[in-house]
């Protein structure tokens, strides 16, 4: 039994040390959302196992933040997200049969100013059946 207090307030830019990526590798891609809507800039850096996974993430979130209109910059280990508190969007994202990279950015169409497409969402529904009538219940449009 315990208390929990949240609170809010506004992103803010952070270093995050490189020896966190061991234990939350999978994170990066939601986390490089929320660094876009932050102010200021978010550097990553460890992040060499990324371009290992089902696609090379690094640039799959590098290529979606720009699509989006966010300034990134891609480093051999890492990136540099600059955010200025919120997101254009507006952008299509290709996926390369991701799911963590088409997860993070339909999460980041719901944040963003024009919504956000990806250009495959069957390979969600393997890792996370109930995230497509979750993004529904939050507002979020798929087509077809």
């Amino acid at each position: 039994i315990g208390d929990l207090i949240a609170r809010h307030s506004a992103l803010r830019g952070i270093e995050v040390p490189p020896d966190r990526s061991p234990s939350m590798i999978d994170e990066y891609p939601i986390l490089a959302i929320a660094a876009a809507n932050a102010s200021g800039r978010t550097t990553m850096r460890g992040l060499e196992e990324l371009r290992v996974k089902e696609s090379d993430r690094l640039s799959a979130i590098v290529a979606g933040l720009k699509a989006n209109g966010v300034t990134v910059a891609e480093q051999p280990d890492g990136m540099i997200v600059t955010g200025q508190g919120s997101v254009k969007g507006g952008g299509n994202v290709p996926t390369h049969m991701d799911h963590r990279i088409a997860m993070s950015f339909l999460v980041m169409g719901l944040a963003s100013d024009a919504p956000v497409t990806v250009d495959d969402v069957s390979m969600i529904a393997t890792s996370f059946p109930d995230f497509e009538p979750l993004m529904r219940g939050l507002g979020a449009e798929f087509a077809g």
